[in-house]
């Protein structure tokens, strides 16, 4: 049935939602394993916006539901999240992540990669246990996605053939997922019709997509501090991010020898790449598609009735280009 949300009172403030969130990370979060918890913890004091519970939480609201009754799975979202990064994070051999010390440097590689799949198992467990179907099928076939997608990544390192559609196909299996997932669920517990669902889980890929773009995008435009580890680290790491690739695709055949070197020669100055990337108009060509992707997710809204919680699930869309 479908909820009509025109004449409801005005949602929860966003930031009380991002504040219950909080609470629950702080307060009411632990597992049956001290260790882990711990870990999980001090991933989740670095920080981080919350992006994917916040999602959740306004598209439990954009379909009429009450937000504080998903906050649960709404938290769930985010835990997902962390336990993604403390593999990849042992995956990448990174030091820091968010500006600490990545969980492999404080805990090793073993306990991390077991803290990782016992907090998978931990979410899935209250789940299935919490929640109907189809909500513990999206978030497996998620996971799997998300596994799929780093796969892909790996195996084209260093890879100068790959395409954009390469690309998207990674990046919707490794980043876009979890925000389609974290929208669509939200949609499934507000009791939004199935046209609002698909709505909803358009909005997220589509987000997930410019998100991850934009996380590219930083990686030679930012800066180390707010990054939270080197810029140009994707680069060093041969990463095929979405800049290079569109450089590559405009480039000539000096700068396509220049990457070349840079990935079998680690005396080549990364700033250097950077500086080509820019020239040869791989920046701005990222923006564009930024661009196009979060007007993908906009108009992925349209099927649903107007409300606050639109409006500001838009907003996150706008705050992205900004």
């Amino acid at each position: 049935m479908m909820h009509d949300v025109r004449d409801a009172p005005d949602p929860m403030e966003e930031s009380a939602l991002h504040d219950l969130v909080e609470h629950y990370f702080r307060a009411s979060f632990t597992t049956e394993n001290p260790i882990i918890t711990e870990a999980v913890k001090r991933m989740l004091s670095a920080g981080g916006k919350r992006l994917r519970p916040r999602i959740t939480l306004l598209a439990v609201q954009a379909c009429g539901g009450d937000a504080v009754s998903a906050l649960h799975l709404a938290a769930y979202m985010e835990l997902i999240h962390v336990a993604t990064l403390i593999h990849d994070d042992v995956v990448d051999r990174a030091a820091t992540r968010r500006g600490v010390n990545a969980t492999a440097i404080d805990f090793g590689n073993r306990t991390s990669v077991l803290a990782g799949d016992y907090l998978f198992a931990w979410i899935f467990k209250n789940v299935t246990a919490n929640y109907p179907p189809p909500i513990p099928q999206v978030l497996s076939t998620t996971l799997a996605e998300i596994c799929d997608g780093e796969v892909l990544q790996l195996h084209a390192l260093g890879d100068l053939t790959t395409t954009l559609d390469d690309y998207l196909a990674i990046a919707r299996r490794k980043t876009a997922s979890l925000f389609a997932a974290a929208a669509e669920c939200g949609a499934l517990v507000g009791g939004g019709s199935p046209e609002q669902v698909a709505a909803l889980r358009g909005f997220g890929e589509a987000y997930g997509v410019a998100f991850q773009m934009l996380d590219d995008l930083l990686d030679l435009t930012g800066e180390s501090a707010a990054l939270g580890k080197p810029v140009g680290n994707d680069l060093a790491e041969k990463k095929m991010t979405v800049p290079l690739i569109l450089a590559l695709a405009r480039g000539d055949s000096a700068f396509r020898s220049a990457v070349r070197s840079f990935f079998t020669d680690a005396s080549v100055p990364v700033e250097r790449i950077i500086e080509a990337i820019e020239r040869q108009g791989g920046v701005d060509a990222t923006r564009d598609e930024i661009a196009r992707h979060l007007a993908l997710a906009k108009v992925a809204l349209q099927p649903l009735p107007p409300s606050t919680a639109k409006q500001r699930l838009s907003g996150l869309a706008d705050a992205l280009l900004e």
